[in-house]
């Protein structure tokens, strides 16, 4: 472990301590030291970047290319909060920083951008190798356990040798939220910044799977199989009525996959709620409600219903199941209710899935706790980036661009404080 061999910086001579080797720590170290500041990064993972490589694993989507007003939109009541951010830094300046690490790009047919690669690996090592030369000081297994004596600046931390206390002239905190805690997210950090009156909005499941009570049958028959093309209806909590089509996946447990995360938020919202929540879905998009009654209603003659409805309107394997599953025997029988249900069939979620086993969290220090900085109004010289702050996104490189822009702007608030205090 090359990195935590590294010596401790003298209290004296360190200006900023980066707790978190995520892209908003990383990002935050390379801005204060371009800057000219000291800094040290710590982890309490033997290394950097986990939830990074693992997220690049399927593809390391980095960011989006869609018009600016929709990417904003994307941030939905913290979008005020994150704009100025990505105004500094957005999807293209995040773009031209990868070039500058020798990854080149690519727009995907989604719009999605991609190191050319589709590897997160190559980028994080040119990443680490540049900050390394630029000074920057990495400290492994380095577990932060809070203040010392109660001094902000004062910072203890576990490591495999004991305790130890690292003093900065400030600190930028970016320990991520609370999904996926084995690489290093496990919102431990909630109880030390609350004790010292930091408001936090509770972490909960974002880009999360849901609960279904599903029959053994079903649930053995058809976990792991995709449902395409398919559509997603639902009003959320204010009333707003949201239809997003895409593809999930039946899970063992319920549903999952990238069409059930774009609407994670309002689903979990309404569970939460209302104790659970009913989506419907739309198993032929492509057909209008009109074209599907038609075909309900051709005359079968002696074929079966399942016949009937794999010959007409091409409903067969999982989406049959599904049928099957939402409806009752009187309803499949009625050609009306068939009809409907096939263009909104009721699906009841009870739960999101466990929020260690999500993609990210919503939730974290409010922006009220903090300034335009990111500084923490109860904490003077201490800021916050990443995802530990009270904010959430889809998927599609949201979450990565905002992470790398809150760190930036972190970063900048504590050169900025650091000259305020020379």
């Amino acid at each position: 472990m090359p990195s935590s061999a590294t010596p401790e910086p003298s209290h004296a001579s360190l200006d900023v301590a980066v707790i978190g080797g995520g892209p908003a720590g990383l990002m935050a170290a390379e801005v204060l030291a371009a800057q000219g500041a000291s800094v040290a990064v710590y982890d309490a993972m033997p290394s950097v970047g986990r939830k990074f490589l693992m997220a690049g694993k399927g593809g390391m989507n980095l960011t989006h290319a869609e018009p600016e007003a929709a990417f904003l939109g994307r941030y939905g009541a913290r979008t005020a909060q994150i704009a100025p951010m990505l105004a500094d830094f957005g999807p293209q300046a995040l773009r031209d920083w990868v070039h500058g690490l020798g990854i080149e790009t690519f727009v995907g047919s989604s719009g999605r951008v991609f190191p050319t690669d589709m590897k997160a690996a190559p980028m994080l090592r040119a990443w680490l190798h540049r900050l390394r030369d630029s000074g920057v000081q990495f400290h492994m297994r380095h577990r932060w356990l809070g203040w010392d004596d109660g001094a902000p600046q004062a910072l203890r931390f576990a490591t495999p040798h004991g305790d130890t206390v690292v003093r900065a002239r400030a600190v930028v905190l970016a320990l991520g939220g609370a999904s996926w805690a084995r690489l290093g997210s496990d919102g431990a950090w909630v109880p030390r910044l609350a004790g010292r009156g930091v408001e936090i909005a509770p972490l909960r499941p974002a880009n999360c799977g849901f609960d279904v009570a599903w029959s053994e049958a079903f649930a053995a028959r058809f976990a792991g199989t995709p449902v395409k093309p398919v559509a997603i209806a639902l009003s959320d909590c204010a009333g707003h009525a949201h239809y997003r089509q895409g593809e999930f996946i039946i899970s063992a447990s319920g549903i999952e996959g990238s069409l059930v995360y774009a609407l994670s938020a309002p689903i979990r919202d309404r569970i939460e709620a209302d104790g659970g929540a009913v989506i419907h879905l739309d198993l032929l998009p492509s057909h209008s409600a009109e074209q599907v009654r038609a075909q309900v209603e051709h005359p079968r003659g002696s074929r079966s219903l399942s016949s009937h409805l794999q010959s007409r309107l091409g409903i067969t394997g999982v989406k049959a199941g599904l049928l099957r599953e939402c409806l009752e025997k009187d309803a499949m029988q009625d050609p009306g209710t068939l009809a409907v249900s096939l263009k909104a069939l009721p699906l009841r979620l009870l739960r999101p899935r466990p929020i260690d086993e999500v993609i990210s969290s919503a939730g974290g220090v409010r922006f009220e706790a903090m300034d335009q900085r990111l500084m923490l109004r109860a904490l003077p010289g201490v800021f916050c980036a990443g995802e530990m702050l009270d904010w959430e996104a889809p998927t599609g490189g949201y979450l990565l661009t905002a992470c790398f822009a809150s760190g930036r702007t972190a970063a900048l608030g504590a050169a900025a404080y650091l000259k305020n205090q020379a």
